[in-house]
């Protein structure tokens, strides 16, 4: 089984793909495999970013005893 990556590494891998597939260079069956393989890396990325978030949350913290959660909000700009 494969280790799974580091988001660093996933979504390194994944911008890649996007610009292969941007390009319209690969064939059909080319472009098929490389979007199976940005799914699998957007799922990676996914699951890293969703527990990023919980830890974020458990740390807002009001004092030593109470823990308060707080949505962690991405920002949409690039």
């Amino acid at each position: 089984m494969e280790e799974e990556l580091k988001f660093e590494e996933a979504l390194a891998k994944l911008e890649d793909i996007v610009n292969v597939l941007e390009t319209g260079d690969l064939s059909l069956e080319e472009s098929l495999e490389a979007f199976e393989e940005g799914i699998r890396l957007s799922k990676i990325c996914s699951k890293w970013l969703s527990e990023a978030e919980l830890r974020v949350e458990k740390l807002i913290s009001l004092d030593e005893n109470t823990i308060e959660t707080e949505p962690f909000e991405v920002s949409s700009e690039s």
